[in-house]
């Protein structure tokens, strides 16, 4: 089985399609290729988005329960930044064509390993496809504790700002020196020098630059030149990202009332335009959207499409190069920048108020809000063009029908009409950039993801937490399942009187299951209520019953007060519906939370007849317990990634 997150679609590659084992054998497009059944020797179409990988040799080998793979937060600082020292070693070596044994014996030289050690992190992170199969392998316990981690790396932070970032521009030896003279006041272990010029040389440059007295110098290599984007020379290459709030008003499902404007955040590829990802909620901007967008964009779209029913096809898929976005809260949380990272994507931050290369994405979101100002319920961009229109009197879509709006638009209008920049449409443009024609060839067609629910779970955000003998417990409420049993009361590796705690990840929108990883195997186990009887809630019903019960003076808060006041605000709720917008947004919440709990049932039961080697890999231990769907994770509204931060 391999380990690689995502999947090659290239001649020669061998994948898993409808059960059975095909050596694919030419492209035909964009989304299909001819393959070969290895055991008939029949020769057939099959869909790009169908494409797995080969399953294991023996099932037994691998719990088709689980999601493999170390969670990208288990990974200690130290390693993590081993990890992507050797990836910036090996980063120019990737995508070079010419790649010759010379070129690879200077970079080598250059950072002071052998030649056959950088052949040996290319061929590891080109099998992977991930930043952290470069982490070093090593046994026993993670050296050092967390707080003089902590110390260490604080102090390395303030020697670099008092020492290095001056205008003084003092070496990098003056840092070490320094270091070694704090930590020596603070009666702590220096640490190495290579540590310290490891950290510098994480340091953004334009920022090094600027910070040092070398402005212009900054100036003239990082910031943008009006015009074309540098490095878009493919498709994938630079994506730039960001969010709206659309200029209409949307209507709550069932009394069709109106319930307020939505967020809209999108993601377009800058060498063809092409829209590669878009996420669609009534909540604010959050590191959530960002995620759950670029989760979107690397996935396949078609039965995305079909559960909008909308025709056509959007086929784009793979690992970006390039996440342009600019300076909000919402792009710059270390979870977001880790799962980035994780997957080789550089994420990187505008300036603010500095125009970026022609500013692509705020031209898609004008011609956006252009559409969408035709539908009904439009607000317009001011009072002015809005005079003499009620917005909320004429307003009919609910947000799925505003959804499916919005994407028909980009699918089958925005993709296909001509560019006015490119002189051709951006469906064109993409398959150029991947087929070529006539005058230039094409890069091929991008890897597909090998695992989608994966990908999605490393978007979302995560606590820490010991096992006891009743489970674990969040915000109050119990989860348990028998996965947990081999860790309850687990010693920490590092100190023997702390009790060790475990890596746990919820979807907020629905919070009646989490995701527990096993540090041993390696995987996610779902871990469900301890009282099945409670039902489904997101994490922002949870927030309201807490302030709710605080309010009416209880000192203390248990899980069954936590689910009786949110029966008690469910009642309330549906009572006032119709009567304010705060209600119907609401009302809208705890609708989806019931979708998505449903459909994780449906799959549920769908998986009972489905061959087992096709299905997903994310599942309980039993056969009884649900499903993460990573299609079903797209169809639910988000909060504001801060508002997320999990209590103890």
């Amino acid at each position: 089985m391999t380990n690689s997150v995502f999947l090659s679609v290239k001649p020669g590659s061998v994948v898993f399609a409808e059960g059975r084992r095909y050596k694919i054998t030419h492209l035909l497009g964009m989304d299909s290729v001819l393959a070969d059944d290895l055991e008939t020797k029949q020769t057939e179409r099959l869909r790009v988005d169908r494409l797995r990988p080969l399953p294991p040799e023996n099932p037994q080998d691998v719990d088709a329960n689980s999601i493999i793979g170390r969670d990208i937060c288990d990974i200690s600082d130290e390693d993590w930044a081993e990890a992507q020292r050797r990836f910036q070693v090996i980063k120019p070596l990737l995508n070079d064509l010419d790649r010759t044994r010379e070129k690879v014996t200077q970079v080598a030289a250059g950072a002071g390993v052998n030649t056959a050690t950088v052949y040996e992190w290319l061929r590891t992170f080109n099998d992977a496809g991930h930043l952290s199969a470069l982490i070093p392998q090593k046994r026993g316990p993670k050296r050092g504790s967390r707080q003089l981690q902590a110390t260490i790396e604080k102090v390395i932070e303030v020697a670099i700002n008092d020492i290095y970032l001056s205008k003084q521009r003092q070496k990098p030896q003056d840092v070490v020196n320094h270091v070694a003279y704090l930590c020596k006041k603070a009666g702590i272990e220096a640490p190495h020098p290579n540590t310290v010029r490891n950290r510098l040389r994480e340091l953004p440059q334009a920022m090094s630059l600027r910070r040092r007295g070398m402005a212009e110098k900054a100036r003239n290599q990082f910031e943008p030149i009006m015009g074309s984007f540098p490095g878009a020379e493919t498709p994938l290459a630079v994506i730039q990202i960001d969010h709206t709030e659309a200029d209409i008003i949307v209507v709550e499902e069932i009394t069709r009332l109106p319930m307020g404007r939505p967020t809209i955040t999108l993601a377009i590829d800058i060498f063809s335009r092409m829209v590669v990802g878009c996420y669609v909620s009534m909540e604010k901007p959050s590191a959530i959207a960002v995620g759950m967008c670029l989760a979107r964009a690397m996935l396949p779209k078609n039965e995305y499409l079909v559960d909008l029913d909308i025709p056509g096809d959007w086929p784009v898929w793979g690992k970006m190069g390039i996440v342009h976005c600019d300076n909000a809260k919402e792009f710059r949380g270390s979870m977001l920048s880790r799962a980035c990272e994780q997957y080789a994507i550089d994420l990187q931050m505008r300036p603010v108020k500095v125009p970026h290369y022609g500013g692509h994405i705020e031209r898609l979101m004008g011609t956006s809000a252009g559409e969408i100002r035709t539908l009904p319920g439009a607000t317009f961009s001011s009072p002015r063009e809005r005079k003499g229109y009620d917005s909320e009197k004429e307003s009919a879509l609910t947000l799925k029908e505003f959804e499916q709006r919005l994407v028909d638009f980009i699918v089958n209008v925005y993709h296909q009409r001509r560019h006015s920049e490119l002189n051709a449409p951006p469906r064109r443009q993409w398959e150029i950039g991947l087929l070529g024609d006539m005058s230039r060839p094409g890069k091929g067609i991008p890897d597909i993801p090998a695992d989608p629910q994966r990908l999605c779970l490393d978007f979302l955000p995560f606590v820490e937490r010991t096992v006891q003998p009743y489970g674990v417990v969040i915000d109050d409420i119990y989860y348990y399942h028998e996965v947990l049993n081999p860790w309850i009361n687990a010693q920490d590796l590092n100190q023997s009187k702390a009790k060790r705690k475990f890596i746990l990840r919820r979807d907020p929108r629905d919070i009646s299951v989490v995701y527990f990883f096993d540090p041993d195997a390696n995987q996610y186990y779902e871990i469900p209520y301890r009282n099945a009887a409670h039902p489904p809630i997101s994490v922002w019903e949870l927030r309201a019953a807490q302030q709710r019960l605080k309010e009416e003076g209880q000192a203390h808060v248990d899980e069954e007060a936590i689910f009786e006041a949110v029966g008690r605000m469910r009642e309330r709720v549906e009572a006032a519906i119709t009567k304010t917008k705060a209600a119907r947004r609401q009302i809208h919440r705890m609708n989806t939370t019931h979708q998505k709990a449903k459909a994780r049932e449906d799959k549920t039961l769908n998986a009972a007849t489905t061959e087992p080697a096709a299905q997903d890999q994310i599942h309980t231990k039993e056969q009884s317990q649900t499903s993460f769907s990573s299609d079903d994770i797209f169809s639910m509204p988000i909060q504001p990634f801060d508002d997320l931060r999990v209590k103890s």
